[in-house]
């Protein structure tokens, strides 16, 4: 656990030492704090040692499962608890439309009727993490001032014993999640008693009492009748996990609804071979009664529930479809969703191997593939018309799912198509169809026969329809990242130029954001027994800057070749630019090298100033006269500067994206760079090149792209 100081960003290195806080603490601090304001359920949330990220430490009232996907959140992330630190300030939800509104990402994995609010744990100068707290679907839309009042004063209590405990290094103490509510006494807590059991014994109608896991803790003889399954196989277990036909995540997600909402809820299902049973929950903040009965009104319910036979074990539940899609929104190229597919969906449906397939120019070709020991069965894919009478472009052009639970139904359909020499004996040929659109196809192999009952089919189906929308993304995402790059290659210089006296190295790395684009540029020029060099920085790092910076360089290059001098190459791109009428900007370093007179003249235009070391290993930044950014003031003029070049000196030439990072101050990174400078030696120009960039400033999330272009001295005959 950290602390965060006032003005300190989630990117910057936490100010306050790590320190372990017990976890008695935190559980007695929110069970005061639920009890004072009547919540239901809640967690606390500590800062990672990072700072930029909460962690759930202890939770109370439900199961942390029903939490699971935002045990670990980042500051930036939508969810209230990130919001209430990144704002130091609370953040009421009143209830399930405005949940959806404001935080769809936790609507979409909760869809249920109750009130939350979540408060910054902090003191005057350091934020610690954060507390949220919920109440049932029937709380008021608007938090009362008494509540308000509560929360905020509880959490600072918090808050100043979290700061005594890193002061006094209090060590952690496990303990598990509150999730069993004190007995309240009086007829409750004499439940266990004879005449009581006897009393829920004579009852006609069966009852279940299931914990906050939903486990089941006590069930009565009509109860175990009514389903089937002696009670004691029934104590202990799951009510949809130790009854087959229960084996749904639709009841399952009553449960889920019945415990956050605190609203009963209900169902009806089909116990085999025909017997329809009405089931009822009625939850507390300690577990959910259920009573159980026979269902006489069902002909509606009939129509829509489950089929006798149709009891096959649950593929996936809900909570792993909605995980399944958040983490397909997240793949970014073609082969993160493939390996998405491989590593979390193939394995959740029982595939052992599979293919994706993109369609292109009336083509299927293969985008990815795994389990598959030989790799001429998967180029037998590649390639195929989709005029061809396989099942792969079949499912395509109709767009219904394939699904063929033995090699003899496959060879039956497809006589000519001998899948089964890739030795699976099932397969699921899914059409991947996004926008209204074929993208592909998803082969999916089993190593048995396979039966695929409706409700299988039916997440086969829908899994299809998400791979089908991340695999669309990501394929424009790489066409993107190729025209980005390719543009790139063919606006910088593929080589430098031998040039007499003058060694020469030059590096280039896009921004890991955006379409990794930019305008950052360098360039070494041949003139008549001299030699030109130019680096500078257009304005973002996107096409429009990459074309912007394609004809800055090409212009240089001119005015360069018709002998104009340092400043009137400067003046004449300037007027350049600003005729182009772009509202972009250029930072521009340009010199004019003679390596034979052991000097060199610059000109700036706002660009960083370059770096020179001297062959006795001294480094110093070289302060230049300059002008205004180009692009800004047609009349400006740039005036230069005449350096001594002695043989063996090595020029720094750099973009802003070297020494520029978040949180990093560019005095510093300009001082490490010139140490490193120092200590390079007469290495071999390419080796300290690869050395300054992978040490600089930004080397891990770039959020500007960089440019460095080195040139060293020697002697000429």
């Amino acid at each position: 656990m950290v602390g965060v100081s006032e003005g300190q960003t989630s990117g910057q290195a936490p100010v306050t030492a790590r320190t372990r806080v017990g976890r008695p603490l935190l559980s007695l601090a929110l069970a005061s704090m639920m009890d004072e304001v009547h919540a239901h359920s809640g967690a606390v949330y500590l800062l990672a040692p990072d700072g930029a990220v909460l962690e759930m430490a202890v939770m109370a009232g439900l199961p942390r499962a029903f939490a699971a996907p935002w045990e670990r959140v980042g500051l930036s992330a939508p969810i209230p608890v990130a919001e209430a630190v990144r704002e130091r300030r609370l953040v009421w939800v009143g209830g399930e439309q405005e949940m959806a509104v404001r935080f769809p990402r936790i609507a979409v994995v909760l869809p249920y009727p109750f009130a939350l609010a979540a408060v910054p744990v902090a003191t005057a100068s350091t934020v610690y993490g954060a507390v949220f707290v919920t109440w049932p679907g029937a709380h008021p839309p608007k938090l009362s001032d008494r509540e308000r009042d509560h929360l905020t004063a509880s959490c600072g209590r918090l808050a100043v014993r979290l700061e005594r405990a890193v002061e006094e290094s209090v060590p952690l103490h496990t303990e598990p999640d509150l999730l069993d509510a004190p007995a309240l006494g009086g007829a409750a807590g004499t439940l266990g008693s004879v005449e009581a059991a006897r009393m829920v014994a004579r009852l006609p109608y069966g009852l279940c009492s299931l914990d906050l896991h939903g486990r089941i803790t006590f069930a009565n003889t009509a109860a175990a009748e009514l389903i089937g399954v002696p009670a004691g196989d029934l104590l202990g277990s799951q009510l949809w996990a130790s009854v087959p036909w229960l084996n749904d995540p639709v009841y399952e997600d009553r449960y889920r609804a019945a415990l956050l909402s605190q609203h009963s809820t209900s169902f009806v299902a089909l116990r085999p071979p025909g017997e329809w049973l009405s089931f009822r929950m009625y939850p507390s903040t300690n577990g959910l009664s259920v009573r159980i009965s026979r269902a006489r009104a069902v002909a509606e319910m009939r129509r829509s529930g489950p089929r006798p036979g149709d009891a096959s074990p649950r593929l996936v539940t809900i909570s792993q479809v909605l995980s399944l899609a958040g983490a397909l929104t997240e793949a970014v190229g073609v082969q993160d969703v493939v390996q998405l597919v491989a590593d979390e969906i193939a394995p959740a449906v029982g595939s052992n191997a599979l293919v994706v397939l993109g369609s292109r120019a009336g083509r299927l070709h293969v985008l990815g593939h795994r389990g598959y020991a030989d790799p001429q069965v998967v180029e037998r894919f590649d390639g195929l018309p989709l005029t061809a009478r396989t099942p792969g472009t079949h499912v395509l052009i109709n767009g219904v799912p394939g699904f063929f639970e033995s090699r003899e139904q496959l060879e039956h359909l497809y006589p000519e198509r001998h899948e089964t020499s890739d030795g699976f004996a099932a397969w699921a040929y899914l059409p991947l169809i996004a926008s209204g659109r074929p993208v592909g196809t998803c082969v999916l192999a089993y190593p048995e026969p396979h039966p695929f009952p409706a409700d299988e089919r039916a997440v086969l189906t829908s899994l299809g329809g998400l791979i089908a929308q991340a695999l669309e993304r990501a394929m424009l995402y790489d066409a993107k990242q190729q025209l980005a790059h390719g543009l790139q290659e063919a606006l910088l210089p593929h080589s430098l130029p031998s040039l007499p006296g003058i060694e020469a190295a030059a590096r280039y790395l896009p921004a890991t954001q955006g379409m990794e684009i930019g305008g950052d540029f360098y360039d070494l020029v041949p003139t008549r027994g001299l030699a030109a060099a130019v680096i500078g920085d257009v304005q973002g790092h996107n096409v429009t800057a990459a074309g912007l910076m394609g004809q800055i360089r090409t212009a240089v290059r001119a005015y360069t070749a018709v002998g104009q001098p340092p400043e009137e190459v400067m003046r004449s791109t300037n007027r350049l630019l600003i005729d182009l009428g772009s509202d972009l900007f250029a930072s521009c370093l340009y010199l004019r090298l003679d390596p034979g007179r052991g000097r060199a003249v610059m000109a700036r235009a706002g660009h960083p100033p370059p770096l020179l070391r001297r062959p006795d290993g001294r480094v110093r930044v070289l302060d230049l006269a300059g002008g205004p950014l180009l692009g800004i003031d047609g009349a400006a003029t740039y005036p230069t500067t005449e350096v001594s070049l002695a043989p063996g000196s090595v020029l720094v030439l750099y973009t802003d994206g070297l020494i520029e990072s978040p949180g990093v101050d560019i005095e510093d990174a300009l001082a490490e760079l010139g140490q490193r400078l120092a200590e390079a030696g007469d290495r071999p120009l390419d080796e300290l090149a690869d050395d300054l960039v992978r040490h600089g400033a930004a080397t891990g999330e770039r959020v500007d792209d960089v440019a460095l272009l080195l040139l060293r001295a020697h002697k000429t005959d």
